[in-house]
């Protein structure tokens, strides 16, 4: 099943190596546990951790986006995260960045101040794109850094990460990396629909396979789980 944000602008990516899934299994069943969904837009993927046990809060910016999600959540505030930091009357067992960081102006500002929140124990699960991938060199090469509507260079990113500085940030931020893969390219986002099938599928898993043998050069996105520690 493809969920589609009102927006059009985002699908969930529900093939099995995609930053969604791998999000998605990690986190598991929720148990009535609380979980943060920052950047929740119009819960694309508070409405899949809602529906496995956790209790979803989300945050959102946009109002027409929060509103469209808020029947997905427990609660969903609405708030502009590079002004000002939400309070919480309780304490989460995770808290979800889910393609967020890289438009924000101020990430660490960000995950400090959330990290508040996070309960003992708790984890952080955070997927980016990966700015230093393979196709983004070799354009740099031929003097080409274009922004498109979607994609690792999305016309709305303001940060851009590869694998070493965002585990600075997450370092400086107090968290420890316990976690970590890389996802590939997700032909089926940039492919016809008519191309999908079994053939798809095999290129798809020997690309996830070589993104995650070479994540610094392959790597799509970045996805990463970390808890409270200290930075060695």
């Amino acid at each position: 099943m493809e969920v589609v944000s009102i927006t059009g602008r985002y699908t969930l990516k529900p093939d099995p190596h995609s930053s969604h899934s791998v999000m998605l299994a990690w986190l598991g069943e929720g148990h009535g546990r609380r979980l943060l969904d920052v950047g929740a837009a119009d819960a694309l993927l508070s409405r899949h951790l809602t529906e496995a046990g956790w209790r979803v809060t989300g945050i959102e910016s946009d109002p027409a986006l929060a509103e469209a999600g808020r029947a997905y959540c427990e609660r969903m505030v609405v708030s502009d995260l590079d002004r000002d930091l939400p309070d919480f009357d309780t304490s989460f067992d995770a808290i979800v960045y889910g393609d967020v960081l890289e438009h924000l102006v101020d990430p660490l500002r960000t995950v400090r101040g959330l990290n508040r929140w996070l309960s003992p124990g708790g984890r952080v699960v955070v997927s980016v794109p990966n700015v230093a991938h393979l196709l983004i060199r070799l354009s740099l090469l031929v003097g080409r850094f274009d922004y498109f509507d979607r994609g690792i260079l999305d016309r709305t990113h303001l940060r851009f990460f590869t694998d070493r500085s965002l585990r600075r940030l997450l370092g400086a931020a107090g968290l420890v990396i316990v976690r970590r893969t890389a996802t590939a390219v997700p032909l089926y986002q940039v492919t016809p629909v008519a191309w999908h099938g079994r053939v798809l599928a095999a290129v798809h898993a020997v690309s996830a396979a070589f993104s995650r043998m070479f994540p610094r050069l392959l790597a799509y996105q970045f996805v990463v789980a970390a808890e409270r520690g200290t930075w060695p």
